[in-house]
């Protein structure tokens, strides 16, 4: 079993205001962990963890890197289910924290998922997606509700100054 990590970049006072440091810093160490086991398991043949983050309750979206754009747990239900049977063996899985926040019973984070794992009968690619999730709290635990995920492009470039 490879392990998934995070690698958290920016914090800035100007995105997150000390007061709710508290609040993030909790929800980050709840949400994380979780979220990439899920990703590691999904990216490896495994829907189950991802759907155990998602909310059933509706509105919960999903704009895929694939080109989907979807809404209702039924069908991201469907969709996860598909995915995982086209993933397999995950060799690394890592999430680069660019950014996030909460604020009451909504939380949100952005940054890049970086994955080695094959997809259907293709041998092992790496892939990197910009990726954002929308989380709300239910009965006091996070769950996603929105994902927005696209391939960084080979002529993306990170202007200057967007990370520390």
């Amino acid at each position: 079993m490879h392990a998934a990590s995070v690698i958290c970049c920016v914090h800035s006072a100007s995105l997150i205001r000390e007061a709710n440091m508290s609040d993030l810093d909790d929800f980050l160490g709840e949400i994380l962990p979780r979220q990439l086991e899920a990703e590691r398991a999904l990216h490896d043949g495994d829907a189950e963890p991802r759907m155990k983050m998602w909310s059933r309750k509706n509105p919960v979206t999903l704009l895929g890197a694939l080109g989907i754009a979807q809404s209702g747990w039924e069908t991201l239900s469907q969709t996860f289910r598909r995915l995982a049977e086209e993933f397999s063996n995950c060799t690394a899985y890592d999430f680069e924290l660019l950014a996030a926040g909460v604020s009451g019973d909504l939380a949100y984070t952005t940054g890049f998922e970086r994955s080695t794992r094959s997809w259907g009968d293709r041998p092992p690619e790496s892939t990197t997606l910009r990726v954002t999730h929308v989380y709300r709290r239910e009965e006091g635990e996070w769950k996603i509700v929105h994902r927005h995920g696209d391939a960084l492009a080979i002529n993306d470039t990170i202007p200057e100054g967007a990370r520390p």
